[in-house]
C-alpha cells in the first residue's frame, strides 16, 4: 500500500533506510549537526580558566574551555602542525595552555599559537592565522551551544524560539531560571538507536499507557495517548492526589521561585532540534542532550536541575530524580528494540503514525528538507 492509498487516519513514516544507512547519517552530520546549534556542555561545569570539555558534534570533535577572561571558547579539537588531536580526554583542566602531544604546538586558552619547538626561528609564522580554528559559542538556559557552519543560522529563531513556538509565550520559560540552577544529578545513557527515534519517541504519548505507569499515575492524561507537545501552550495537568512530579507521587522539593501560578502543578516538554529536550515542572527542570555517534548509537546525557540552595543543603532528590530516570530507561529500551527492526523488509517503505503521532510527520519533513539542503 502506498502512502496515497493510506486511510485518513495513518500517515507515512521514513523509509526504514533512514536509520541504518551510514550514508544518510553521514549526510546528517553535515547538514544537520555540524550546520545548526548543538548543546555541548552545562557552563557551570567551566567554572575556572582552563576547565575543558570534549564534544563530538557531527564529524568533529570540538574542545570547550573557559578562557581566562572568564567567557566560553569553543575550537576544534585539532592542531593545526599536522592535524594531531589535542585532548584526548572527555572533560579535564589544564593550567595555561593546550599543548598537542604530537609535536608540543601549544596554544592559549584563547585559541591563539604560543609555542612551539623552533617557532622563534619562523618569524612568518602568524600566530593567530596558525591558532586553533574557532567554532561559534551561545549560552541560554545556562548551557553552552556552538555551531560549526560559518554562517551560523539565527540563534533566537532556531533554538530560543523553539521554547517560544512550544509554550506560546516567549516568556514563559524564563520563569524556570534554568540558568541559575544547580545540577542534582546527571546520568549518561548509551542507546543503541538512530537518533531520530529518539525524537520521535520523546514527541508522542501513544506508548505511555504501555510502557510508562509510573508517568501515567502523575499525568494521567498522557494515558489517552496525546503527549503535551502536541497542543501549543499546554501542560500536562498533575494529577488530583499527585503531590509532586516524582516516582510515587509525594511532594517534591522547593519551587523554582518564578514559576507562575499558571504553570504550578503542570509539565512541559520542549524539543530543541537537533538534539535537546527541555521538561519543565514545577521544583525542577530536566535536560537531555543528545550526541549522535553512529547511526545506531547515541549517548544521551540527562540533567535534573534543582535551586542550588537545594542541591547545597543535600536535600533527598532520589524520588524526583527516579521518576524519569525509569522513563528514560523505558524509552531507550523501546528505542533498541524499535531499532533491530528498521532494516527488515517488512519496514523498507517504513511504517505509519496514528493521529495522537501525526505532528511526528512535521519531524520527518523537517529532517527531508534538511538533507535536501
Amino acid at each position: 500500500m502506498t502512502a496515497t492509498e493510506l486511510p485518513p487516519s495513518l500517515i507515512s513514516t521514513l523509509p526504514g533506510s533512514s536509520y541504518t544507512d551510514p550514508q544518510i547519517f553521514a549526510l546528517e552530520q553535515e547538514k544537520i549537526f555540524e550546520a545548526m546549534w548543538f548543546c555541548v556542555v552545562r557552563a557551570a561545569d567551566l567554572d575556572a580558566p582552563g576547565k575543558f570539555r570534549t564534544v563530538q558534534v557531527g564529524r568533529e570533535s570540538v574542545l570547550v574551555t573557559r578562557s581566562r577572561d572568564h567567557t566560553i571558547k569553543a575550537f576544534l579539537n585539532i592542531c593545526r602542525h599536522r592535524g594531531a588531536r589535542i585532548c584526548t580526554e572527555e572533560s579535564g583542566e589544564v593550567k595555561r595552555n593546550f599543548q598537542c602531544p604530537y609535536h608540543a604546538w601549544t596554544y592559549g586558552l584563547d585559541g591563539k599559537l604560543v609555542a612551539a619547538p623552533n617557532l622563534t626561528s619562523m618569524p612568518d609564522v602568524d600566530r593567530t592565522a596558525y591558532g586553533l580554528v574557532p567554532v561559534h559559542v551561545r549560552e541560554w538556559l545556562g548551557y553552552v551551544w556552538v555551531c560549526l557552519a560559518d554562517d551560523p543560522p539565527s540563534f533566537e529563531d532556531d533554538v530560543i524560539g523553539a521554547a517560544t513556538e512550544r509554550l506560546g509565550d516567549p516568556h514563559a520559560i524564563d520563569h524556570y531560571q534554568a540558568d541559575e540552577l544547580a545540577v542534582g544529578r546527571r546520568i549518561r545513557y548509551e542507546v543503541r538507536a538512530n537518533w531520530k527515534l529518539i525524537i520521535e519517541n520523546f514527541m508522542e504519548c501513544y506508548h505511555c499507557a504501555t510502557i510508562h505507569p509510573e508517568l501515567t499515575e502523575v499525568l494521567p492524561e498522557f494515558a489517552g495517548g496525546y503527549a503535551a507537545q502536541y497542543y501549543v501552550g499546554h501542560g500536562a495537568e498533575f494529577a488530583t492526589e499527585a503531590e509532586g512530579f516524582t516516582v510515587d507521587g509525594s511532594a517534591g522539593v522547593e519551587r523554582i521561585p518564578g514559576v507562575s501560578e499558571e504553570q504550578d502543578r503542570r509539565y512541559y516538554a520542549i524539543t530543541v532540534k537537533p538534539q535537546v529536550f527541555i521538561n519543565l515542572v514545577p521544583d525542577h527542570v530536566i535536560v537531555h542532550r543528545m550526541y549522535p555517534l553512529a547511526v545506531d548509537r547515541t549517548v544521551v546525557e540527562c540533567d535534573w536541575l534543582f535551586i542550588k540552595d537545594v542541591v547545597e543543603s543535600g536535600t533527598d532528590l532520589s524520588r524526583s530524580v527516579e521518576l524519569f530516570h525509569r522513563v528514560n530507561v523505558q524509552d531507550f529500551e523501546a528505542c533498541d528494540r524499535t531499532q533491530l527492526g528498521m532494516d527488515s523488509r517488512a519496514y523498507a517503505r517504513g511504517g505509519v503514525l496514528v493521529p495522537s503521532e501525526h505532528h511526528i510527520g512535521a519531524f520527518h519533513e523537517w529532517v527531508t528538507e534538511r538533507l535536501r539542503g
